[in-house]
C-alpha cells in the first residue's frame, strides 16, 4: 500500500522545466549552418531555429506543467567582479548570432513563456534559484543546460538534460549518471570542478591534476574543504601543485557554486504554461522566413491551449471559396470573376524573392479565389490570361509588383492596370518592420495562416 501512495504522489507531481537560453541558443548557432537559416533580408535564423526546435522536442516528451528560459545579461557579473579573467579567454561573439536571442525572446513571450534575466548574475544561477524553490515546493524540475556545473543540482527530484549532440540528443544526469560517469555524488561536483578547473570559464586547472586525480582526492577525502584542511597529507608531485595552487582552487571553488537565492519578481508558481497566442507565434516564424512545416507543427502541437481558445478570430470579409484551377478552367473564371478589380500574389512574392511564377494565386472582391500551374494551363487559358494581364482597364493588386513587371514578361506576359501594390503598401504603414511577406501580413492584419494549395 504504501508503495502504491508513493508511485501516485510521484505521478501528480507538478514538472518544472527550466532552459538556459544563452546557453542552448548558442549550441545551436554551431550546430547548424548559418547560411542556410537566414532571410531574405539578411538575418540569420539557425540559433532561433535550434533553439525552438530543441524547445518543441522537450516541451513534447517532457510534458511540464511549468516553464521557464533564463538569459545571461552581460559577462559583467558578480564572478567578473571577484575575478576579473572569468570567461576573459571566450572569443568575441560573432556577428551572426547577435540579435538572434533577442529573436528567440519574441518567439518566447508569443508562447507566453515566463523569461528571466537579472543583472550581475548569470542564468545558471537563476536556474539553481528557481529549481531549489520548485524542489522545495514539491515539484520534479528538469534543466536543460549546456554547463556543466548544473550537476550540482542533480537530486532525486532535479534531473538536467545536457545536450550531447548538438540541439538533436539530451542526456539524462541523474545522481546515479553522475554517479557513474565521476564517481561522485551531485554534491562533490563543485569540488570536484574546482580542481579540475574550466578552460571555458577561464579558470586555471592545477598542472599534472586531470579529472581522475580531482575525483581521487575529493573520494578519498570526503569534500573540498576537508582536501585543504589535510593538503599536507597529498602525495607527489601532484600534491605539491596542488598546495602551490590553492588559493587560485579555492577561488575556482567559490565561482564554481552557484547562486541559490537569487532575488526574482515571479514565483515558481507564476511559472505555469499558458496556452500560446498563435496568431503571434506564426507571426514571428513567419518573419523570420521558419516555414519548416515540422517545425510548425511540433511548436503547435504543444500549445497547453486549443486552437479555438488561442486564435483570435479572423477579420470579418476575408471568407474565401478557393479552388485550384486544372486545364481549360482559368478562361472561364477570368471571365465570371476577372470585370473587377483581382488580387495576385505568386508563391515567391509573399517572401519578396525573385518573383518566380511556378503557383500564381487569385483573389477575386466577391471572395472567390483560385490558384493556378502556368505550365498546367492550356492554350485558351494561356490567351485569356495574358490578354487580362495586359489589359490597364482591368484593375489589379498585385504583391510584389516590381518582381512581377520583371518576372511576368518572361512568359510572354505585359502587366497593366496595377493600381495597388501590397508589400508596398506595408512599407508605407510600418517601414521598419523586418517582413513585407505576404503570409506575415495576412497573419498580422487579417488573423489567417497561408500556405500554398500544393502543400
Amino acid at each position: 500500500m504504501a508503495q502504491t501512495a508513493s508511485k501516485n504522489t510521484a505521478d501528480t507531481r507538478p514538472r518544472l522545466l527550466l532552459m538556459d537560453g544563452h546557453s542552448l541558443a548558442y549550441r545551436a548557432f554551431f550546430a547548424l549552418p548559418a547560411e542556410n537559416f537566414t532571410t531574405a533580408t539578411g538575418q540569420p535564423t539557425n540559433a532561433i531555429y535550434g533553439f525552438a526546435s530543441m524547445l518543441a522536442n522537450t516541451l513534447r516528451d517532457e510534458s511540464p506543467t511549468h516553464f521557464a528560459v533564463a538569459f545571461d545579461v552581460s559577462r559583467k557579473t558578480w564572478r567578473s567582479e571577484e575575478f576579473p579573467e572569468y570567461k576573459a579567454n571566450r572569443s568575441k561573439t560573432p556577428d551572426e548570432f547577435k540579435g538572434q536571442v533577442e529573436l528567440i525572446g519574441e518567439l518566447l513571450d508569443a508562447m507566453r513563456a515566463q523569461r528571466f534575466a537579472v543583472d550581475g548574475f548569470e542564468a545558471d544561477d537563476v536556474i539553481a534559484t528557481l529549481a531549489t524553490q520548485a524542489e522545495a515546493e514539491g515539484f520534479d524540475v528538469l534543466i536543460v543546460t549546456g554547463d556543466r556545473d548544473s550537476f550540482q543540482l542533480v537530486t532525486d527530484h532535479v534531473t538536467v538534460l545536457y545536450p550531447t549532440k548538438g540541439v538533436s540528443e539530451l542526456t539524462r544526469f541523474t545522481p546515479e549518471k553522475i554517479q557513474e560517469k565521476y564517481g561522485l555524488s551531485p554534491s562533490q561536483y563543485p569540488d570536484f570542478a574546482a580542481l579540475r578547473g574550466d578552460p571555458s570559464d577561464n579558470l586555471p586547472g592545477i598542472p599534472g591534476v586531470g579529472e581522475k586525480t580531482a575525483a581521487k582526492w575529493i573520494n578519498q577525502f570526503g569534500s573540498f574543504d576537508r582536501l585543504v584542511e589535510r593538503a599536507d597529507e597529498v602525495k607527489g608531485k601532484a600534491g605539491q601543485n596542488f598546495r602551490d595552487h590553492l588559493e587560485s582552487v579555492r577561488l575556482n571553488r567559490r565561482l564554481t557554486e552557484m547562486v541559490r537565492d537569487v532575488e526574482l519578481s515571479r514565483t515558481v508558481a507564476d511559472l505555469a504554461r499558458q496556452p500560446y497566442d498563435r496568431t503571434a507565434v506564426a507571426l514571428v516564424l513567419d518573419t523570420l522566413e521558419i516555414r519548416n512545416p515540422s517545425l510548425r507543427e511540433r511548436l503547435l502541437a504543444v500549445d497547453p491551449g486549443s486552437a479555438q481558445e488561442a486564435a483570435p478570430p479572423p477579420a470579418a470579409g476575408v471568407e474565401l471559396e478557393a479552388s485550384v484551377l486544372a486545364a481549360g478552367e482559368l478562361a472561364p473564371w477570368l471571365a465570371e470573376h476577372g470585370t473587377g478589380p483581382l488580387g495576385i500574389a505568386t508563391v515567391d512574392s509573399w517572401a519578396l524573392g525573385t518573383g518566380n511564377v511556378a503557383e500564381v494565386a487569385l483573389a477575386a472582391a466577391g471572395g472567390a479565389a483560385a490558384w493556378f500551374d502556368p505550365s498546367g494551363i492550356d492554350e485558351a487559358d494561356e490567351r485569356a490570361w495574358a490578354a487580362w494581364i495586359s489589359d490597364p482597364d482591368r484593375p489589379k493588386v498585385v504583391h510584389n509588383a516590381k518582381g512581377a513587371m520583371r518576372v511576368f514578361p518572361e512568359h510572354g506576359w505585359s502587366v497593366a492596370g496595377v493600381t495597388m501594390d501590397t508589400a508596398l503598401a506595408a512599407y508605407l504603414v510600418k517601414p521598419g518592420r523586418r517582413s513585407f511577406a505576404l503570409d506575415a501580413l495576412s497573419i498580422e492584419y487579417l488573423g489567417r495562416e497561408l500556405a500554398p494549395a500544393s502543400a
